[in-house]
């Protein structure tokens, strides 16, 4: 009988740029709109902030996330360039590299020698790339997913504390806000944890804890702000 067994690996490009999107959205726009409104700043203008903090942020994160795995897309290009032209100039060569890699995960020299002889001849530069890059389909960079899915995530994760800034009274939009958006991390934090196989509760506390450390130093400079002015 076959034995199945769950990976998740394969969720590790798509899953962090949507746990670091929408994690950054809550905390980022939440801790604006509660500095604003710590500096006494009127409902408008504490809108007005979170507005443009969700606008600001999605187009910031999904053109930080688009450069950075671009580049990291661009260095596997670049190296599997030159595993294709060793490939094309020294076969032998390249097969005694991929033979000596499985000798030193355990492999014997006869064995090695079979195994990368079999696996060239299958799909020569795919060998290469997944035994001495270690890029695989599954964990490949792509940049424009990731631009899209952060961008989309913060969009999602900046709303929660837009709106309840929106329409709760001013006398206790801090309040509000702060609440529910930590309510809304923690649900995040534990959501992410299972989707990623990690224990639900660690993965809870670790974005509650910065997430309310970051709120609460954004409402302590607007708070001396305001006082100050």
């Amino acid at each position: 009988m076959p034995h199945d067994e769950h990976h998740r690996s394969h969720r590790t490009g798509w899953l962090r740029a949507l746990v670091l999107g929408a994690n950054d959205g809550v905390v980022s726009t939440a801790s604006l709109i509660l500095g604003v409104a710590a500096a006494h700043a009127g409902h408008n203008a504490i809108v007005i902030a979170g507005v443009a903090a969700l606008a600001a942020g999605a187009m910031s994160m999904a053109a930080g996330e688009y450069v950075s795995v671009r580049s990291q897309a661009d260095t596997e290009q670049a190296d599997l360039k030159i595993e294709r032209k060793g490939l094309e100039e020294d076969e032998h060569s390249e097969r005694e590299e991929l033979a000596a890699i499985y000798v030193e995960r355990g492999l014997d020299t006869d064995l090695a020698q079979k195994v990368a002889e079999q696996l060239m001849a299958h799909d020569a530069l795919g060998a290469h790339a997944r035994d001495e890059l270690g890029i695989t389909d599954a964990l490949t960079a792509r940049p424009l997913q990731a631009a899209v899915v952060s961008a989309a995530s913060f969009l999602v994760g900046a709303i929660v504390p837009l709106i309840t800034a929106a329409f709760a009274p001013i006398v206790s939009v801090a309040w509000c806000v702060g609440g529910i958006s930590l309510v809304f991390l923690a649900l995040l934090g534990g959501l992410a944890a299972q989707a990623g196989g990690a224990p639900v509760l660690t993965g809870a506390v670790r974005v509650l804890f910065w997430g309310a450390l970051a709120m609460a130093v954004t409402t302590g400079v607007g708070s001396l702000l305001g006082t100050s002015g």
